[in-house]
């Protein structure tokens, strides 16, 4: 009976993801199809998870990275009752409903990411990995492993292919994250045909050498053979686990079976007869669940729910035993910050030292570190130059996954992937450094994150042509504004020290947007207009930083490093008799979601010769200046030689800008 209920249950997966995607006239019926035996298996038979509680924290974690086979998991929290009904699974792919054409997380209930991009969610699945790590680390005491977990990603050849699976499953490997347990849908065919046109390698080889267990199961409808695997990955504690199984794409689909054409189209009328004759289905009712199947999946749910009471009566003890360290572990589940965490923020005078904007987010990063113990962060390998080492703290290594250095390397995709699935997983504060310009390279991953509404915090220094000597290669021009067009992203371009110290207040103290620190490599002094500002000032974008002195003519808005020189040229301006107001703006994304009242108080509209200053591409900043207004910004590729003669050289200098000023109150 066991073996005939667990056959059921794969043709059942199965039927539903093909009536999903027939219904839908669109989807992608061959991963369901042929991975629905092991998808099965680890959700039925080995992994932790209560349907009644998503978001129990002790959960063992899935991450669908193939994301094109949405249908497959929807067809799971359907039969395990996360709340998806027969109706949801018949909007598949239609407006506004709970089962979108790619998985989405905080839409659906029990989905754990945003894949569709392929590569992101394996890579993800190495962030969960290492959030659980440190979490069990710091907070797991003998007898009280409360912390104690797997994450289970499903990927496919393409996610494989992508090469932001190869920079995370390398650092995964270094890291021996060995609660990180991936099944590779390995069928031998990509969307344009055979995989043997594009792809080669080895793959027990690959991962090999980057430190995973792999193993192997011959035959993907082999149940049996797949829980093995699964249970000799999870006593695998030093490795990661690739378990590779062999299956055919389409399956029980007489025309389509291990071909292209069951990738990505739905299989028709016609077919679909076939291959229910194919899978001895009987029924021809579209969406249909027999009964003792709805009752099998009933009698899971209900042992699944008993794991979570077995941990929670643990979870009692635990705070008994320990009460201030499982206060501490209740509030970084719950995403809080510990009272008085602000305390410590660093605080400037108008005559301290003039000090990059770097330089003042290291110092942040001091003051957060001390008051907010599961704040942890790292670098692609520029930590000394991004000013992100956390200080008399030890490095997040095999040995020692308490540390709160994260050594990322030189692996920008991956850690912005990683650092996704850290914030995903939950219970941390994370961030990730590189020079502005390399943003590009994890840009895929900052876009999933802003659609997943992440606070993942980026500190991307080296802002602007004013690195100087190392060139055009280094000195970014066209990321700032690109990065501002990525909805749901807040960039901050601090004009100094205390303005710096608020935008990591800002970033840390919010839950639903990714938040980029722009930062400069060279000295800014501290500006008067920014000595006590609050969080509140710096959370509106933007502020008049420097007020007219006289009956105001024009304004002059500037972000970053142009900040100070704007308030030098105001000053130029008042000595000539004519008077402007200064105006810092932050973070722009802010600024535009003010009431109409606080922008008019900021940027009056009667006051129309506006010049706007960004060592940045001008793209957006006619929405501030209108017709009558100008920019000035660089639309061109910078020049090594030293920073302040490149600066000099395309026109960032006081005399440039009361030159400009001048001209547009002429007009």
């Amino acid at each position: 009976m066991s073996q005939q209920i667990d056959q059921q249950s794969v043709q059942t997966i199965r039927m539903l993801s093909i009536d999903m995607i027939e219904q839908a006239n669109s989807g992608h019926p061959g991963m369901p199809m042929g991975a629905a035996p092991m998808a099965y298996t680890l959700w039925a038979k080995v992994m932790n998870h209560n349907p009644n509680n998503p978001s129990w924290f002790n959960r063992d974690r899935f991450i669908l990275s193939a994301g094109h086979a949405s249908a497959l998991l929807y067809s799971l929290l359907h039969l395990f009752q996360y709340g998806l009904s027969r109706e949801d699974l018949k909007e598949f792919r239609q407006w506004n409903s709970l089962t979108p054409g790619h998985p989405e997380v905080k839409h659906t209930p029990g989905v754990e990411a945003t894949t569709g991009p392929l590569g992101q969610g394996i890579s993800n699945g190495v962030g969960f990995a290492m959030a659980e790590s440190f979490l069990a680390a710091r907070y797991n005491r003998d007898q009280f492993p409360v912390i104690d977990h797997y994450t289970y990603v499903l990927c496919s050849d393409g996610d494989l292919m992508e090469g932001v699976s190869a920079e995370a499953c390398s650092l995964a490997g270094h890291l021996r994250l060995g609660k990180l347990i991936c099944l590779y849908d390995s069928n031998d065919i990509s969307l344009d045909g055979e995989l043997s046109n594009a792809f080669s390698e080895d793959i027990q080889k690959r991962f090999e050498s980057y430190g995973w267990q792999v193993l192997r199961v011959e035959d993907g409808n082999d149940l049996n053979a797949i829980e093995s695997a699964i249970l000799e990955a999870q006593k695998e504690t030093n490795r990661p686990t690739l378990i590779e199984v062999r299956t055919v794409i389409g399956y029980g689909s007489p025309n389509r079976a291990g071909t292209s054409e069951a990738h990505g189209k739905p299989l028709g009328h016609e077919e679909r007869l076939e291959v229910r004759k194919a899978y001895e289905w009987n029924n021809e009712e579209e969406f249909f669940v027999p009964e003792e199947v709805r009752q099998h999946f009933a009698n899971i749910v209900e042992s699944l729910a008993e794991k979570e009471a077995i941990w929670s009566q643990l979870y009692s003890r635990y705070q008994d035993t320990y009460p201030e360290l499982a206060a501490e572990l209740q509030q970084a589940i719950d995403g809080k910050l510990p009272q008085g965490w602000e305390e410590e923020l660093p605080r400037y005078q108008v005559g301290d030292s003039a000090r990059a904007t770097r330089v003042a987010s290291g110092e942040t990063i001091q003051a957060l570190a001390k008051r907010i113990p599961y704040f942890l962060g790292g670098s692609a390998d520029l930590a000394s130059s991004n000013n992100t080492m956390i200080k008399q703290e030890a490095s997040f290594q095999a040995e020692n996954y308490a540390g709160r250095n994260i050594w990322f390397g030189v692996r920008e995709h991956g850690m912005g992937a990683a650092l996704n699935g850290m914030l995903l997983h939950g219970g941390v504060r994370a961030f990730g450094a590189t020079f502005m310009v390399f943003s590009d390279y994890l840009r895929p991953a900052i876009r999933v994150a802003a659609l997943s509404k992440l606070p993942v915090i980026y500190v991307f220094t080296h802002d602007s042509i004013a690195v100087g000597e190392d060139g055009p290669t280094h000195q970014p021009i066209e990321q700032i504004p690109s990065l501002r067009l990525i909805p749901n992203v807040k960039l901050f371009r601090p004009a100094d020290a205390n303005e710096t110290a608020m935008a990591w207040a800002y970033a840390i103290s919010q839950n639903e947007s990714p938040v980029i620190l722009s930062l400069t490599r060279q000295s800014l002094p501290i500006l008067p207009g920014t000595v006590g500002l609050a969080l509140e000032t710096i959370a509106r974008g933007a502020y008049v930083i420097s007020p007219a002195e006289g009956e105001e003519e024009g304004v002059m808005i500037a972000t970053g490093s142009e900040v100070s020189l704007a308030i030098a040229a105001q000053a130029k301006l008042k000595e000539k008799g004519i008077f402007v107001r200064v105006i810092s703006m932050p973070c722009r994304e802010l600024f535009a979601e003010q009431d109409k009242a606080y922008q008019e108080s900021v940027l009056p509209s009667h006051l129309t010769a506006r010049l706007a200053v960004e060592a940045a591409h001008p793209a957006g900043w006619e929405r501030y200046v209108g017709e009558q207004g100008a920019v000035i910004g660089i639309d061109h590729f910078g020049a090594s030689a030293p920073g302040g003669l490149v600066m000099e050289k395309f026109g960032f200098t006081v005399e440039h800008l009361v030159e400009k000023m001048t001209a547009l109150l002429k007009k």
